[in-house]
């Protein structure tokens, strides 16, 4: 039998493991009664003895007023830095400090966290741009309150331990692509990474959903739905495009990001404008100059996303024993050029 941990503790009195590690380290939050039986559970399953686990660092003075901001690849995008920025002034606000925190683009079995997340230096977690199951999953059992924002497909909402925050795009990517169609453009493309994350599986649904409500299907030949490397997207995208014996109508990207290597390939191989198929994109990115403010995307507010995640994990904070939550803050499409008005 293995190591006794606070999940086998928790889970023999049906609570939670916030609950186990607060009784444990002698924090507020926790009955008296409940209290006992935790330590006396803990004692029965001798957890804290010579070679097993104790039950995670008390937060010291300063880190009960820090949370951390855990992120990957922290150069990829200004998308990310405008949300860590949002989180930080809101933080500030309640005078919470903000712990900039970096793992690695995907860990396996044998990663371990960083002790900033272990030894009591934070409070919380909010976790951005992570979509490795693995370190979500280790991220998931920290006995800590957390705040996602959005997942891998298939993972199990439990795996979090936390509060899931998702973009809405399955009806946004169903209004573009259903536009399309209606206009005539019945030969769709989407490109992304569908089993990438959450969200780029629900804006592939709801280009599905599109035909399906007009009786038809994706001509999947046309589609590129991934896996891409960390840093081929564009070699990827060329070598797909460069096999296609006859071009979609128009291509619907999983993001400006996606989309803008597409508009790079236009202009390497000197397509004419009439010969280039109409692009939409996803997150109103600034930072792509070749299709910032030009082409139909979704508007996805950053400052609005940040602060969403600030306000969830101080709610969790204060409510540790309040259940996990799963929400879509929602996005708006911009429509632009030829699919104006």
């Amino acid at each position: 039998m293995g190591k006794p941990t606070m999940q086998d503790i928790a889970s023999a009195l049906s609570t939670s493991r916030i609950t186990v590690w607060k009784a444990l380290n002698n924090r507020p939050g926790v009955s008296e009664a409940l209290r006992r039986q935790i330590q006396q559970k803990a004692q029965e399953l001798g957890y804290g003895k010579a070679g097993a686990p104790t039950g995670g660092a008390e937060p010291t003075a300063a880190g009960a007023r820090t949370v951390a901001v855990v992120v990957s690849r922290p150069e990829s995008s200004l998308f990310w830095m405008q949300i860590v920025h949002q989180i930080a002034r809101e933080l500030t606000a309640a005078d919470y400090n903000l712990m900039y925190t970096y793992l690695p683009a995907y860990g396996d079995e044998s990663y371990t966290l960083p002790a900033v997340l272990t030894d009591g230096s934070v409070a919380g977690v909010i976790v951005l741009n992570i979509y490795s199951e693995p370190l979500l999953r280790l991220l998931g059992a920290l006995p800590l309150p957390k705040v996602f924002l959005d997942t891998v497909p298939g993972l199990e909402r439990e795996a979090l331990g936390g509060d899931l925050v998702l973009l809405e795009g399955r009806a946004a990517v169903r209004s573009i692509t259903g536009r399309l169609l209606d206009s005539g453009r019945g030969r769709l493309s989407f490109i992304g990474a569908v089993e990438y994350a959450q969200t780029n599986t629900d804006r592939w649904r709801g280009f599905v959903d599109a035909h399906a409500a007009r009786g038809a299907q994706p001509d999947e030949s046309l589609c590129l739905k991934g896996p891409f490397g960390l840093y081929t997207h564009y070699e990827e995208i060329s070598r797909f495009l460069d096999g296609l014996e006859v071009w979609p109508d128009a291509f619907v990207c999983a993001s400006d990001y996606i989309a803008h290597f597409i508009a790079q390939y236009y202009d390497d191989r000197g397509l004419p404008a009439e010969a280039r198929p109409l692009l939409t994109g996803f997150d109103n990115n600034p930072e792509y100059a070749n299709v910032a403010h030009k082409i139909t995307t979704v508007e996805v507010q950053t400052s609005t996303i940040g602060a969403r995640l600030a306000a969830r994990i101080l709610f969790r904070l204060a409510h540790p024993e309040a259940f996990c939550e799963v929400g879509y803050i929602c996005t708006q499409v911009l429509y632009r050029g030829e699919m104006e008005g």
